[in-house]
């Protein structure tokens, strides 16, 4: 619970250690599994202490024990065991210091380590960091290689001797690391980290050399699982030897059986790329010559033609057959001139037979009344009514008389 407190009426730090310590033993006893990273035996004393370290991040706690608690496990646990302690927190009010006092030690035993790791592994794969559809594919020849090993290690020598035969040019960032004990998992993640964020380095190598199962558990630990999920760059894992299979395996990008291997998928063969190209260009070579030749036999099969060899036989051959469709056209089109203009003289003939100005010529007259119409009928003029005579010649005027 909080506990109200004020500039004006500030605790004790007796106080505060003693709520503190009171606060604490209500949390009882707890199973706790950590490595051992120090242990101390001072002969002749009744007390062991030892340092509990959590191997996935960087934190401890100081636990004590009575000797024949620790004598009970003493054979089979030493520093770098991970072990399960029944203990309960203790805080030592004057130093101001938490410590866990144990009470059972157990040793965490090979089959305990696989099953816990076998768990880890189905669950990471139900989140989907296995897929391979998040597999990342390696560049065809990275410029810069990222390198996490262990400091002058097997492991970094195969690596980089191998890939330098292999492609004298390759260049590699390394960060050397711890890669057993309870250093190894913080380090490899800060060193995976700071390679990724390179934007130089096209792929990353995690190597390190055999090792039995314990040596090899930072390699499952599922803060590095996530952080090498995480990764833009493509990784590839190169922990111990072809039966070792650590989770990183399972998450990074391509799986190398050893360093060696790893060295070999990721850089490629100067030797091999050279009689590759060799090979394309003589393929190229070929197939070049070969098409010139199918151009050339189809160039020659043209050439042979007639129509080729005389391009002018065939404008000759019908010349003659255009000069007497053209003659040919000519007479057709002045017969049709012909046969029109006699058909339009007779019909100009009749047109001006018929035509009222030819009866006026015989001497006939047209009378039309004021208004314009013309007189057809005796009856239809009154006497003394003036009208128009039209002739040939022209018009005048005239009178009914009766």
């Amino acid at each position: 619970m909080a506990v109200n407190t004020t500039p004006e009426a500030p605790l004790p730090v007796g106080e505060v250690s003693r709520l503190i310590g009171g606060w604490i033993d209500r949390l009882g006893a707890v199973w706790v599994e950590g490595q051992i990273t120090q242990l101390s035996r001072r002969p002749g004393a009744g007390v062991v202490f030892l340092t509990l370290r959590d191997p996935s991040y960087d934190i401890s706690v100081s636990v004590t024990c009575y000797r024949q608690v620790f004598e009970a496990v003493a054979d089979v646990v030493s520093e770098g065991a991970r072990v399960v302690v029944l203990a309960k927190p203790e805080w030592y009010a004057p130093r101001g210091q938490l410590s866990l006092r144990a009470a059972e030690i157990r040793p965490v035993g090979v089959g305990e380590l696989l099953a816990r790791l076998e768990q880890l592994k189905k669950a990471l794969a139900r989140e989907g960091l296995f897929a391979p559809e998040r597999k990342k594919p390696l560049p065809f020849l990275p410029q810069l290689v990222g390198l996490v090993c262990g400091r002058a290690s097997a492991a970094e020598r195969d690596v980089l001797e191998n890939a330098r035969h292999r492609w004298p040019a390759v260049r590699f960032e390394v960060r050397n690391v711890a890669v057993q004990g309870v250093h190894a998992v913080p380090q490899v993640v800060q060193a995976v980290k700071e390679l990724d964020a390179l934007d130089d380095v096209d792929v990353i190598i995690v190597a390190r050399g055999g090792g039995s199962v314990e040596d090899l558990l930072p390699f499952s630990d599922e803060q590095l699982i996530r952080t090498v999920a995480q990764c833009r760059t493509p990784v590839v894992s190169a922990i111990g030897h072809e039966p070792d299979n650590p989770l990183l395996d399972h998450v990074a990008d391509l799986r190398a059986s050893t360093p060696t291997d790893a060295a070999k998928k990721v850089v490629p063969d100067v030797g091999e790329e050279y009689e590759r190209v060799r090979l394309l260009r003589d393929r190229a070579r070929r197939c070049v010559a070969a098409l010139v030749d199918r151009e050339e036999r189809g160039l020659a099969q043209a050439l042979a033609r007639p129509s080729i060899q005389d391009p002018h036989r065939m404008i000759d051959m019908r010349a003659d057959q255009v000069a007497d469709l053209l003659d040919r056209a000519r007479r057709c089109l002045r017969h049709q001139l012909d046969r029109a203009d006699s058909e339009l003289s007779h019909t100009h003939a009749r047109v001006v037979a018929l035509s009222p100005a030819a009866t006026l010529k015989r001497g006939y007259a047209v009378l039309q009344r004021a208004d314009g119409h013309a007189v057809r009928d005796p009856g239809e003029v009154t006497a003394g009514e003036a009208l128009r005579a039209r002739v040939s010649e022209g018009e005048f005027s005239v009178r009914v008389d009766t």
